[in-house]
């Protein structure tokens, strides 16, 4: 049956059942089957066996983070603990979620004992195309638990930073590139503000 079905059939709020869902924290197993369905298995077993095998991803992006990065993983760990699941992996890395060659999630990700990989926010995983690597993770019976559904600030304008200094290298050289790309973004956001050049979108706590 589906989530609504079933949130109905336990006088559960639709969505509430979703966020408990998105959070990992559904006391039945269910899997996404595509943007707008989620199915549940409500004969199949509970408790920390559906909670599954939780692989724990925290991300920064630069060293000068490195007291973020273990906020970050405290807070997973505490989610998993209060989930039921069982943490069979933890990898915590410093790089851009730009780079898609970051080695520790991809050793998560290839990690067969892992049944559901837990981030804080999605970009942490990566800043471009996570709705793939959901996907691909479902394909296999896995899933994807973001804890928190914002996006973080800081951690995106450097990110854009990184791409402007790749296209500024291609038009005007390695030396001055980053140099523009820098002026770039400090003039859009001078002139219209952090908040639009991020999409408006709102400030998770300022770090990557």
């Amino acid at each position: 049956m589906n989530l609504t079905e079933w949130a109905r059939a336990q006088g559960v709020h639709p969505q509430t059942a979703y966020r408990w869902f998105r959070e990992g924290m559904l006391p039945v197993p269910a899997v996404r089957v595509n943007e707008r369905t989620v199915l549940v298995s409500p004969d199949a077993p509970t408790g920390s066996a559906a909670a599954g095998a939780f692989g724990l991803y925290a991300r920064v992006s630069s060293h000068d983070q490195k007291s973020d990065l273990d906020r970050q993983v405290a807070r997973l760990t505490s989610w998993a603990a209060e989930a039921g699941g069982t943490v069979v992996r933890v990898e915590a890395e410093v790089g851009s979620g730009m780079n898609g060659s970051r080695a520790k999630v991809r050793r998560l990700l290839a990690d067969p004992k892992v049944t559901a990989v837990v981030v804080e926010h999605r970009d942490r995983l990566g800043r471009m195309n996570t709705e793939l690597v959901e996907a691909a993770l479902s394909a296999h019976g896995r899933r994807l638990v973001v804890l928190d559904d914002g996006e973080v600030t800081d951690d995106l304008v450097r990110d854009m930073v990184e791409v402007l200094t790749s296209f500024c290298a291609r038009l005007y050289g390695r030396r001055s590139a980053r140099n523009r790309a820098l002026k770039a973004v400090g003039c859009a956001q001078r002139d219209v503000g952090p908040q639009a050049v991020v999409g408006g979108r709102g400030n998770d706590g300022g770090h990557e």
